[in-house]
């Protein structure tokens, strides 16, 4: 059984429904520009400025997520995070389709092998939210699916390499496997005795801290495999009392909580922010992990940050925070045998 506590939170059940209240919350999100605008008391001129880039990645956000936003302001630093915008079209000289050499990575449908010790499962094409600066929106998932083959193929390359001792969920969102999906593919890695740790990296409960199910915590707790979830927020607003006693119950389980952020402009390029997103975190049980670079994909240039000013403002957020506080500012090169810290 979950350990529960009194700070324990309740978990979301829907007794009028088949499906979690995750599912029916994913059902009922934005998808249309203009309902977004209304949602938050924004002028209808703005429509105009994100048609075109809504029809080439559509807009995609959970209502959960436009309440933390702020009425009546088109700079709020959630909203520049999935708000489509017209800058996107617009081409720049180093931006790629695939910035981070996925493709050539790829050794199994779904599995991508980079470094050494670990690979990276695609497991879905499916997330909760379509960030504007994702660095996987052009990815070709038709033809990285591995469940044509249901995973018979990366089990077996992952069992064909002793020196594989962590895999990693990614997508997509891996969270946005329902739970029999996703407690089936874990079994199965459960099966490769190499194997030692898992991890999750996920958005899904900063978009729906719904999707932290009863069965899903008993799995990360009965699990062999020493687990590690990093969830991905980029400011202190996005981090809501509601997630911070969801994330308390994920840490009871035992798992390790970190988090990634990217720095963004508009949304965090500023110490101060990023100071104040780890301590946020800190009182969420999570400790920061990484900061990204931006990665260079078609259609987020404008999210882009120069490398020194980039470098000034970490400078600055060392200067604010314990050391433990600090994420690691880092970039992915192709061909590099980990991420270079910068």
């Amino acid at each position: 059984m979950i350990p529960h506590t009194q700070n324990s939170c309740k978990l979301h059940e829907d007794a009028n429904s088949h499906l979690p209240t995750w599912q029916l919350a994913l059902q009922r999100a934005v998808r249309d520009p203009r309902e977004l605008l209304d949602l938050l008391d924004l002028p209808e001129s703005l429509l105009a400025q994100t048609t075109q880039a809504h029809r080439q990645f559509p807009l995609l956000v959970p209502r959960y997520f436009v309440d933390l936003m702020e009425k009546g302001n088109p700079h709020d630093p959630l909203l520049l995070q999935i708000l489509p915008s017209a800058e996107e079209l617009i081409a720049q000289t180093g931006y790629s389709t695939d910035p981070v050499d996925d493709i050539n990575a790829m050794k199994q449908p779904g599995l991508l092998h980079k470094y050494h010790g670990r690979v990276l499962l695609t497991t879905t094409p499916a997330c909760a939210v379509h960030c504007r600066y994702c660095f996987r929106r052009h990815f070709p998932y038709h033809e990285a699916n591995p469940l044509q083959q249901n995973w018979s193929k990366a089990i077996n390359y992952i069992q064909g390499q002793q020196d594989i001792n962590e895999v990693i969920l990614s997508g997509g969102d891996p969270l946005s496997l329902n739970d029999e999906r996703l407690l089936s593919l874990i079994n199965k890695l459960e099966s490769v005795p190499h194997l030692s740790r898992l991890r999750i990296h996920t958005r899904q409960p900063v978009m729906l801290p719904s999707r932290i199910t009863s069965p899903l915590l008993e799995a990360l707790q009965n699990s062999r495999f020493k687990i590690i979830m990093v969830i991905h927020a980029n400011h202190q607003n996005e981090l809501s009392e509601e997630l911070k006693c969801v994330l308390h119950d994920v840490h009871l389980t035992g798992t390790t909580l970190l988090n990634q952020s990217v720095l963004l402009r508009g949304v965090n390029n500023c110490a101060t922010t990023l100071a104040n997103l780890s301590e946020r975190l800190f009182e969420c049980g999570v400790l920061p992990y990484y900061l990204h670079t931006l990665d260079k994909v078609e259609g987020a240039h404008h999210f882009n940050i120069p490398r020194q000013e980039s470098n000034r403002i970490y400078t600055e957020l060392r200067g604010r925070l314990p050391g433990y506080l600090v994420p690691k500012l880092v970039t992915e090169i192709s061909g590099e045998p980990a991420k270079t810290i910068l």
